[in-house]
Order: C-alpha cells, then sequence, then structure tokens
C-alpha cells in the first residue's frame, strides 16, 4: 500500500511494534513504512548506482532501520559510439529502476573540475535525468561535500573513510565493489540521512495520515 511517497508495510510480523490504525472503511495494522532510495553517481563510463531499503516505524524511532537492496554499475566503453554510449545508461538504468522500484533518487550533483570530463558526464546524467522522469521517480542532489558530511561529518573526508562509512551504516561487512557502487550507495544514504526526504519522527493518528 502506498500513501504519499512512503510504501506502508502491514501485517502481524512481530519484528516491529503493531499499530492500529483506522482508515474509514478500513481497520489496517501498520508495522513500518518503506521508503526505496536509488542513489546515482553520474558517470559516462561508469554510472554507479545503490538502492537501499528505509524503515520507519512511526512512534518508534530507535526501530528505523536501513539496508541494502542491490547496487552495481552501468559501463561503456570508448570504443561505442557516444549515442550508443547513451542508449546503453538510457536502457540498463531503465532496467534498473524496474528491478528496484525506487520511491525516490538521489544523484552526486555535477561538479566541475576537468572541462572534457565534465562534459561527457553531464551528457550521461541527462540521461539519467530523462530516464527518471519518464519512471516518475522524483530526483534530489547533493554536492560531493555534503555526501562526505553527512556520512563521515567531514566535508573533505577521503575515499576510503567515505567507503567504510557505508559499509557500517548498512552493516555489510565488507566495502562494495567497485568504487563506483560504493559512491552510490552514499549518495543514498545522504538522502536517508536528510530528514527533509526522509522524516524520521512520523506519529500516527486515529483518521488522519
Amino acid at each position: 500500500m502506498v500513501i504519499g511517497n512512503w510504501k506502508w508495510v502491514i501485517g502481524g510480523d512481530e519484528t516491529f511494534p503493531k499499530f492500529s490504525y483506522l482508515i474509514p472503511h478500513f481497520q489496517l495494522l501498520i508495522l513500518a513504512m518503506e521508503k526505496r532510495i536509488l542513489g546515482l553517481d553520474p558517470g559516462l563510463a561508469n554510472l554507479g548506482y545503490g538502492a537501499i531499503s528505509c524503515q520507519i516505524v512511526p512512534g518508534k524511532q530507535d526501530k528505523n532501520s536501513v539496508s541494502m537492496i542491490d547496487c552495481g554499475v552501468i559501463q561503456t566503453t570508448p570504443k561505442q559510439e557516444m549515442g550508443q554510449r547513451l542508449k546503453t545508461i538510457y536502457d540498463d538504468l531503465h532496467e534498473v529502476i524496474e528491478q528496484i522500484k525506487p520511491d525516490i533518487a538521489i544523484a552526486e550533483k555535477l561538479f566541475f573540475y576537468k572541462m572534457g570530463n565534465t562534459i561527457l558526464v553531464a551528457q550521461a546524467r541527462g540521461v539519467l535525468t530523462l530516464v527518471l522522469a519518464q519512471c516518475g521517480v522524483p530526483l534530489f542532489e547533493f554536492t560531493p561535500a555534503q555526501i562526505k558530511q553527512a556520512l563521515t561529518g567531514r566535508g573533505n573526508a577521503d575515499k576510503s573513510e567515505v567507503q567504510d562509512a557505508v559499509a557500517r551504516e548498512l552493516e555489510l561487512g565488507y566495502i562494495p565493489k567497485p568504487d563506483d557502487a560504493a559512491d552510490a550507495l552514499a549518495v543514498a544514504l545522504t538522502g536517508w540521512y536528510d530528514d527533509d526526504i526522509c522524516p524520521k519522527k512520523i506519529q500516527l493518528e486515529t483518521g488522519k495520515i
């Protein structure tokens, strides 16, 4: 069941506290709310993606949790002509979204540092933006410094610190590979940490959402 931007987990699993919640004509047992976030690290040769499931338990903030759904990389090669490379990203990202069914997407904001590389990344990012719009998935952006700050508490943290934080937060016991996939998970987690995107304090009132 989907209400607003959240999927409501309904049933009798003892993992979560049981909330009896009355909506006109329906008596529902609300256990938790799930939001799936797709993190994206834009690139032409390697476009990293990482999906997480965020569980919010109304009235029980200490029971909130996050876990990895999947991660990977969409790859193209310089041997392909540009149009074919962009088509590969277009087709593969559509497939990823169809499989994961994210509620929102988070992407690293385009960062200008080398003009040639920036133009290539910008083209891939344009395809990314188009695919998300076609699939009706809202897109949010964060700068590299904001992502590092969210994961480590320091906006100038190095890559290894961010990757360690990803593995720790998702309780993986390993650092996801390749690096672009780990970066995409860091982007997704930044969305989870943002209370405007993922409010953590949610109370249920009879007859209201």
